[in-house]
C-alpha cells in the first residue's frame, strides 16, 4: 500500500464511514429505487462530472504553486502536482486536514520540515472556505433563509480567525502558553514557526487571489453538481440554486469539523435542499401526488446526491490515491516519521 500504515488505517476508516453511511442512506431512500434512477442516467454523466472536478484540481494546485513560492520551497512543476494530487488520499478526514500528508511527501524530496510547510494546506483550506461563502452568495442565499445562521457564523469566524493569524501578540501569547505546558512544551519553536508562514501565505494581500482561484475551482464542481442533478431529474435545479446547494452544503460540513469531509453532514442538507425542487416536477410528469410525490423526490435527491458525491469527494481520494502510488514508484515509501525522528534529507 503507498500509504504509511497510521495514514493508511485513517484512509480505510473513511472508507468504512462512507460504506455505512451510504448503505444507510440507500436503505432509507429504497435502495432498489436509488440503483434504477442512477442506471437510467446517461453514460456520460459522471465522466463529465469527474472531468469538472478533475479541472477544479488543476485550477485550485495554482494556490498551492504560489504558497510554496512565497515559502520558498522549491519543486519541479510535476513532482509539485503529484504532491498536491497526493493529499487528496486523505480528503475524508476532520476538516480535510490529513491533507498535511503533503508535507510529509514535501520534506521526503526537500527536505523542509513539517512544520514549515504545514501551514499551506490551513492556507488552502481557509481560501476555499472563503471561495465557497462567495459561491453560496453568488447562488443566493435567500433561497434558504433558514441555513442564513451558518453563512454569517463562518464569515465571522473567518474574520476573527484573520485577525488572530496576523496579531504576533496572540503568536507570542500561544507560544508561551505552548512552551509552560509539560510533554508538548519542545514543541514551541514549531508553532513559533507555523505562525509565521501562516502569517506570509494569510498576509491581506494574499487573500483576493487565492480565494478567487477557489471560486473559480469549486465553481467546477458546482457545475457537476448541476449536471447531475438536471440528469437525474430534467430541468428541476436552476444553475444559480445548483451553486447555492453545493457551496453551502459544503460549508455546512465544514462547521461540523468533527466529520470526516463533511461527512453524513454534507449529505444530508445536499438531499435537504434538491427535495423541494424535484418534488413538484415529479408530480407533474409522473402524475403523483402527496406521499407518493414526496417519496420520488426522496428518492431522486439521494440518488442526485450519491453520485454528486462520488465524483467529487470520493473521486479526489481516488486521484490522490492513485497519486500517491506514482509517487512511492518514484521518490520510495513515504517515511511516516515525525520531525524530530526524521532522517537528514536532501534537496532535489
Amino acid at each position: 500500500m503507498p500509504l504509511p500504515s497510521k495514514l493508511g488505517r485513517r484512509l480505510l476508516l473513511g472508507v468504512l464511514l462512507l460504506v455505512g453511511v451510504y448503505f444507510a442512506i440507500a436503505v432509507w431512500a429504497g435502495a432498489a429505487e436509488v440503483a434504477s434512477t442512477i442506471a437510467r442516467l446517461p453514460l456520460w454523466v459522471v465522466p463529465a462530472a469527474c472531468a469538472l472536478s478533475f479541472a477544479n484540481y488543476a485550477v485550485r494546485f495554482l494556490k498551492w504553486q504560489r504558497y510554496c513560492h512565497l515559502l520558498e520551497i522549491e519543486l519541479a512543476a510535476g513532482t509539485s502536482f503529484l504532491i498536491y494530487l497526493s493529499g487528496m488520499t486523505l480528503s475524508v478526514t476532520p476538516g480535510k486536514m490529513g491533507e498535511v500528508f503533503k508535507s510529509w511527501l514535501v520534506r521526503q524530496v526537500t527536505g523542509v520540515r513539517i512544520h514549515q510547510s504545514a501551514p499551506i494546506v490551513v492556507a488552502e483550506r481557509f481560501t476555499d472556505l472563503l471561495g465557497y461563502l462567495i459561491l453560496v452568495a453568488i447562488g443566493g442565499l435567500n433561497t434558504a433563509p433558514q441555513f442564513a445562521w451558518i453563512f454569517w457564523s463562518m464569515l465571522a469566524v473567518c474574520g476573527v480567525a484573520l485577525v488572530l493569524v496576523g496579531s504576533q501578540g496572540f503568536a507570542r501569547f500561544v507560544v508561551r502558553t505552548i512552551a509552560r505546558l509539560p510533554t508538548i512544551g519542545r514543541l514551541a519553536p514549531r508553532v513559533e514557526g507555523a505562525f509565521a508562514s501562516t502569517r506570509i501565505l494569510l498576509a491581506p494581500r494574499e487573500i483576493v487571489l487565492p480565494t478567487l482561484v477557489s471560486v473559480v475551482g469549486w465553481g467546477c464542481e458546482c457545475t457537476g453538481f448541476w449536471l447531475i442533478a438536471n440528469q437525474v431529474v430534467p430541468d428541476s435545479v436552476p444553475f444559480l440554486y445548483a451553486v447555492f446547494a453545493f457551496a453551502f452544503s459544503a460549508v455546512a460540513g465544514a462547521v461540523a469539523i468533527i466529520a470526516p469531509g463533511g461527512l453524513l453532514i454534507t449529505e444530508g442538507i445536499l438531499g435537504t435542499l434538491l427535495r423541494p425542487r424535484y418534488q413538484p416536477i415529479l408530480e407533474r410528469t409522473l402524475a403523483l401526488s402527496g406521499d407518493a410525490a414526496r417519496e420520488a423526490a426522496r428518492v431522486h435527491a439521494a440518488a442526485s446526491m450519491m453520485l454528486a458525491r462520488l465524483c467529487t469527494l470520493w473521486f479526489a481520494v481516488l486521484v490522490g490515491f492513485v497519486a500517491t502510488a506514482l509517487f512511492t514508484r518514484r521518490f520510495g515509501q513515504v517515511d511516516e516519521s515525525g520531525d524530530d525522528e526524521a532522517p537528514s534529507a536532501t534537496h532535489g
